[in-house]
């Protein structure tokens, strides 16, 4: 079981939070972003049914999802902007859902099954920090070439046959 990154000591609850505890799915909620936006934390075994309540609670739409390295030696961190269009065009619900992966076995579930538009999306997240989407139709290298060694964007990265600038200050 992985340790989620701490989270204020009273969290406020949201709508789409609120629906998820009612429904016993497990989740932690950090509260909002600078923008107001529901923030959704789970742990890599609870992505798939998060993802298809989120889609039955009414989140038809995957605006963005991106992955990052959350420090060193830590998790990786899967991030999906999710947003769902009620009945009037101007009245729109967004949630953001991190998915947090150790990087010895970074794999977490693909949404493509639900949100077809996570497909090159969820392609760069393995390209870049390393992040494995299982079930993904193409799991494959989409920036970097397939015989790249390594994952650029990770905190201890380290580019082979390089000298950075951390090593010219020893």
């Amino acid at each position: 079981m992985l340790d989620l990154p701490a989270t204020p000591a009273s969290p406020v609850r949201g709508q789409v939070s609120a629906w998820l505890a009612e429904h016993r799915l497990a989740h932690r909620p950090p509260g909002f972003d600078h923008q107001g936006i529901e923030t959704i934390q789970i742990q890599y075994g609870d992505r798939p049914s998060v993802a298809v309540a989120s889609y039955v609670y009414g989140f038809d739409h995957l605006r963005a999802q991106f992955a990052h390295d959350v420090a060193p030696g830590g998790l990786l961190a899967s991030v999906y902007y999710i947003t769902g269009v009620r009945d009037d065009t101007d009245q729109l619900e967004e949630s953001c859902v991190k998915v947090y992966t150790s990087k010895k076995d970074p794999a977490t579930p693909s949404v493509y099954w639900i949100w077809k538009s996570s497909d090159f999306q969820e392609r760069e997240s393995y390209d870049m920090p390393g992040i494995i989407h299982e079930n993904h139709p193409r799991m494959k290298r989409i920036l970097l070439p397939d015989t790249w060694v390594g994952w650029p964007p990770r905190k201890d990265h380290i580019v082979p046959d390089s000298h950075e600038l951390q090593d010219c200050l020893r």
